[in-house]
């Protein structure tokens, strides 16, 4: 008889259940998908200051005298412009040009990189990562030892500044800052998934439920509410931000998924290069295009898009888009009609509804 797999658990499950989240398995991971409800969630982080329990994550040490030459094999950005204290957004690729994550790469020194990467991959992207590690460096799977809360709003900065002394205004977006909050160490990084400013801090799992409390506290003035990963991914999605499973897979390229500017052919060689440059020679098939529903009905992940009638494509990432109350979605075209102004129809429960392609993102916040 098979027992269903165990739900890992983030060091802030019991505060979810006193908070009465509804829990979902994400991933292999026993996650608030909400607490209040998707739109009001959603709107709190759009107007006033939202917080989300983001442990499930992985984090993926590089170290070593030629980590960086490890890390540029590995990943399409280029480590070797960043400054000691600055965060990319990175492709870590298969050979073959397909995405094994996407990641954000901090560097901590010289010889030290931290790797922020998606929960249900760290495993699979630090045995990709250890695989490829010709240079000797140390590459540490250390997901168990950091807890990650993200503070995301407008009120995001007056929050979480009233628990550190270190300067929130003076780190830059995509920016980091090993400091403390509430007298303890944190890395405190200016980055998120939301399309608002905010911040990401990383803190040992044994007080990740301490500083939970005192952030709720901390915007109590603001009207901070904790957040659950419906209104995680309608806000990215209003961004245009890429998840992956949807967006990006091993059969996606960077350049097919509109991330061409994290993908730098200049640096040296990379796994997955020769792919790309041959795809950028040779000239793209299918592109994402962003697209808003016409009709009525709502364009999920995984249904058909239709052009002239004629199957052409398919939704990526659709649903409601409460800050532009519509229904929106991003999907794959081929290239000649991945251009906006277009008309299509995403078949909704196997009936043609009509949309028009849009330009990703759908939302910009006004800085």
């Amino acid at each position: 008889m098979s027992h269903p797999a165990v739900l890992k658990q983030t060091p802030l499950n019991a505060e979810h259940r006193t908070l009465g989240a509804r829990m979902v398995d994400f991933g292999g991971w026993d996650m608030p998908v909400q607490y209040t409800g998707i739109i009001d969630e959603h709107n709190t982080v759009r107007t006033a200051v939202g917080m989300f329990d983001v442990s499930h994550m992985g984090e993926i040490e590089v170290k070593g005298p030629e980590a960086l030459s490890l890390v540029n094999h590995v990943s399409t950005n280029n480590a070797a412009k960043l400054a000691v204290g600055q965060v990319h957004y990175a492709g870590l690729l298969y050979a073959h040009g397909g995405f094994v994550d996407d990641i954000l790469v901090h560097k901590v020194a010289e010889d030290h990189y931290f790797l922020c990467v998606n929960a249900s991959n760290q495993d699979k992207d630090y045995e990709h990562i250890a695989s490829n590690n010709r240079w000797n460096c140390v590459v540490e799977n250390n997901g168990d030892r950091y807890a990650q809360i993200a503070v995301q709003g407008p009120h995001a900065l007056e929050t979480l500044q009233k628990l550190t002394k270190t300067d929130l205004s003076a780190i830059r977006y995509y920016w980091f800052k090993d400091g403390e909050v509430s007298g303890e160490p944190a890395r405190i990084a200016r980055t998120g998934y939301t399309g608002e400013d905010g911040f990401e801090i990383y803190v040992a799992p044994d007080r990740a439920a301490a500083r939970w409390s005192e952030l709720l506290d901390a915007g109590r003035e603001f009207g901070i509410k904790p957040i659950g990963l419906g209104a995680r991914n309608t806000l990215r999605m209003e961004a245009g931000m890429a998840l992956y499973g949807h967006e990006i897979d091993a059969s996606i390229s960077p350049l097919e998924a509109g991330l061409q500017w994290i993908v730098k052919f200049d640096k040296g060689d990379f796994l997955g290069k020769a792919p790309l440059e041959k795809q950028k020679s040779e000239g793209l098939k299918r592109k994402l295009i962003g697209f808003e529903m016409r009709g009525r009905g709502i364009g999920r992940d995984g249904y058909e898009v239709r052009v002239a009638g004629e199957p052409a494509g398919w939704v990526t990432s659709g649903g409601p888009a409460p800050t532009l109350n519509k229904n929106i979605g991003m999907c794959y075209l081929p290239i000649d009609k991945a251009q906006p102004g277009l008309s299509i129809e995403v078949m909704v429960r196997n009936q043609p509804v009509e949309a028009v392609t849009i330009p990703i993102p759908f939302y910009k916040r006004v800085k």
